[in-house]
């Protein structure tokens, strides 16, 4: 007998009767656990801000960064919906529906709202954008930008004819009755000569519960970002273009995430592909098509981590539509 073997012969077997912590597990305590796993990584999911949620910032940059509100001459209203691990029970999915525009020449607003589910637990968020633009020179236009949000979570009332519930549980109640955040982030947004992009945005600056619960926050206010950077190259007598890009992040309750992408656009940007690398494990690619001003976009990503094997994958689409304001249509208006 090896060493481990003697270790394991000289261990003594716990009494089961006289310590119940150590006690084997049940069926019906390990039903519980099956099924308690799912709520747990929804809470933590749903925790997280929209910004480490959708993929399609590529496409859209309000969805990471304020001040991407109004930027074009365009105004541009989208859905978007995401279905995280499909396949795996109570999954999360997410809908999104925005609007935003150009006020005048130097500001740009947008108003959002957003809906998750996952388990038996449900939030809803609303979201107001505000951005000063204003160009350096002829090549580079920039844009400062503010958001506010209202977010409440709150557990689904069937969770009281579940296997969890207690009467007079207030952790059960109390998610019954709703938690309230208010929260802010600022950024800034820009472009030089319409091919390259970047912004920097700070999320979780003020967030502050509405329902008279005080907790304790000792973080930097500038600790949670966003910061994206790409560039359009254009294939001359291809009528093709190419655009790397790379997006670093860090949000609240989330893992901080380095995507590397590759964003391909066909015939005057009516046909669109993309692949995407993220450092957390992650392998996603992009289809688009745009007819006049209607675009779709559909993304499919897997995970390189061992959860991959409960589910077949996420899938996000998105829907936009612009409307003329007046000027130009470029390139960084329509979005991508």
């Amino acid at each position: 007998m090896d060493n481990r073997g003697a270790c394991l012969s000289s261990t003594p077997i716990p009494n089961y009767s006289q310590n119940p912590i150590l006690k084997p597990l049940t069926d019906s305590d390990m039903k519980k656990v099956l099924l308690l796993i799912p709520m747990l990584i929804a809470f933590q999911l749903l925790k997280a801000q929209d910004e480490a949620i959708f993929t399609h910032y590529l496409i859209t940059p309000i969805l990471i960064n304020p001040a991407a509100a109004g930027f074009g001459d365009n105004f541009q209203v989208q859905f978007n919906a995401r279905a995280q691990w499909t396949g795996f029970p109570d999954a999360p999915q997410t809908f999104g529906a925005m609007f935003n525009g150009p006020i005048a020449n130097n500001f740009g607003i947008g108003i959002g709202v957003f809906s998750e589910s996952a388990a038996q637990m449900n939030r809803f968020k609303g979201q107001l954008n505000w951005a000063f633009k204003f160009n350096l020179s002829d090549d580079v236009k920039m844009a400062a930008g503010f958001s506010a949000a209202y977010q409440q979570m709150n557990l689904d009332n069937s969770i009281i004819g579940g296997n969890f519930y207690q009467p007079g549980d207030r952790v059960v109640e109390d998610g019954l009755a709703g938690r309230q955040d208010f929260d802010a982030s600022v950024g800034v947004f820009g472009s030089v000569r319409e091919n390259t992009r970047f912004g920097l945005s700070f999320a979780n600056l003020i967030q502050t519960r509405l329902d008279g619960v005080v907790t304790q926050n000792n973080q930097s206010a500038l600790q949670f970002y966003t910061f994206f950077f790409g560039h359009q190259f254009d294939i001359d007598g291809l009528n093709f273009t190419l655009e790397p890009s790379i997006m670093a992040r860090k949000i609240k309750d989330s893992p901080s995430q380095i995507d590397i992408n590759l964003r391909a656009g066909f015939l005057d940007e009516q046909l669109i592909t993309g692949i995407s690398y993220r450092t957390l494990g992650a392998l996603g690619v992009l289809l688009g098509a745009r007819v006049s001003n209607f675009n779709v976009f559909y993304s499919y990503d897997v995970s390189f981590q061992r959860f991959q094997r409960f589910n077949t994958g996420s899938h996000e689409v998105s829907v936009l539509l612009n409307l003329k304001f007046g000027g130009r249509q470029t390139d960084v208006e329509r979005g991508y």
